[in-house]
């Protein structure tokens, strides 16, 4: 698969870290870039929190020049606020805009944002019209789910259909209904019927857990770029495994645990210069992350759950034992995947 373009916006390889609300912050996606994300974004961005100059917005969105090409994803409720945050971003130096139609959580589809858009066609094209005259140069995007309840993906291409007349750049396939959430299995071959019946990029997304599945994905969609949601946590090195994937070549080896053991201290460290009050709460969930795929696993996380300090947690990391492997891993830690 060659480059993904996007206007004049370059990501290669076409391999893609979605926003994940309390994960996708400054020191995951600096490690996730280094183990070969092609493309990363900052975590959901509420538009009427941009218009409003909030503080922990804007502090939310701290980055540095080795953290490009960069992306901001935009979940609100009317086209005024949605442009009028995206010209901000622009201004700011994202090199990407995407809009948010695919968020499942209630209290954003309570109020008519996220995948509740799925079910307002004249909203939708309003909104894509109003976002893509307000920047000047970064791409627009839309990430959405096959339906609101419908998992056939007929909404996901009427939606796609309009953003494709409406000069969005690429869109996004989740492979599940709202209603489904994360039950079952992301449909693959719906995404490629969307793609099928557009002729802007699609990026598909769900259940990519390693280059295998990113494979098949591409193999049954056709999709232009993949998109990895959970499946980074805690697993960085997916992201070369599904450049391998996606240009055809052998897989990487996994991580041996001197890789493992020196890649999480990186990010421990990285977690302490960057988000210092939130280090040891955020370090928690992090390390399990990175434990969901060894042996002894829960051994680990009730360890790192009980650590008292930063200091603790890298201690008991220091001491992961020279002899355990990462695994295959079905199953995945509960986030909200935007």
């Amino acid at each position: 698969m060659n480059a993904l373009m996007l206007k004049t916006l370059t990501i290669g390889p076409a391999v893609m870290q979605s926003p994940m609300s309390g994960w996708t912050d400054l020191p995951f996606r600096l490690i996730a870039r280094e183990k070969g994300a092609g493309f990363a974004f900052l975590e959901m961005i509420l538009a009427d929190a941009v218009v409003a100059s909030s503080d922990r917005t804007f502090d939310r969105m701290q980055t540095l020049p080795e953290d490009r090409p960069l992306g901001a994803q935009l979940v609100g409720y009317t086209p005024e606020s949605i442009a009028a945050a995206a010209r901000i971003l622009e201004e700011s130096g994202v090199d990407l805009i995407d809009l948010n139609f695919g968020c499942p959580v209630p209290k954003v589809t309570c109020k008519g944002g996220g995948s509740a858009m799925l079910r307002d066609p004249d909203l939708a094209r309003d909104i894509f019209r109003e976002t893509v005259s307000a920047v000047s140069a970064v791409p627009v995007t839309v990430k959405m789910r096959l339906g609101y309840d419908d998992p056939s993906g007929d909404e996901a291409l009427g939606i796609a259909k309009i953003a494709e007349d409406c000069g969005i750049a690429a869109v996004t396939i989740h492979g599940r209904s709202r209603r489904q959430g994360y039950s079952g299995e992301a449909d693959y071959a719906a995404i490629g019927r969307i793609k099928q019946g557009i002729g802007i990029p699609v990026i598909g997304n769900g259940d990519v857990t390693d280059g295998a599945r990113a494979r098949r994905l591409l193999e049954i969609s056709g999709c232009d770029g993949i998109m990895i949601g959970r499946g980074g946590i805690g697993y960085p090195w997916i992201y070369r495994e599904v450049a391998a994937a996606l240009a055809g070549l052998p897989q990487p080896a996994p991580p041996d645990s001197e890789e493992v053991r020196s890649t999480l201290l990186r990010h421990i460290d990285l977690q302490i210069q960057y988000t210092p009050r939130q280090a040891h709460l955020l370090l928690r969930r992090i390390a399990c992350g990175y434990f969901k795929r060894l042996p002894g696993a829960a051994e680990y996380r009730a360890r790192i759950n009980a650590a008292a300090s930063v200091a603790e947690i890298r201690r008991i990391v220091e001491e992961l034992s020279p002899h355990f492997s990462h695994q295959p891993c079905s199953r995945f830690p509960s986030v909200h995947s935007k």
